[in-house]
């Protein structure tokens, strides 16, 4: 069973660096950071089509990749 997970642990982080890594970058450097933490806060950017797609899958990942984390470290 816990092989199981930890396999399912594996493909989710694997898939996540992926979708993470297809995102285009905000902005660059600190005061990007800043900027599009900003921007992103207050909404002066919609994300549209893709952009919006990749997001919500990032969100989903990152989400079940911090369940099976917590899954495979309770069941050591």
């Amino acid at each position: 069973m816990v092989v199981l997970f930890e396999v399912l642990l594996v493909i989710v982080s694997i898939a996540l660096i992926t979708v993470v890594l297809l995102q285009k970058g905000k902005s660059a450097g600190l005061a990007g950071a800043i900027s599009g933490g900003a921007e992103h806060l207050f909404g002066k950017t919609k994300a549209r089509g893709l952009d919006l797609v990749l997001q919500r899958i990032t969100v989903g990942l990152a989400s079940a990749f911090m369940i099976l984390a917590i899954v495979v470290a309770v069941l050591k």
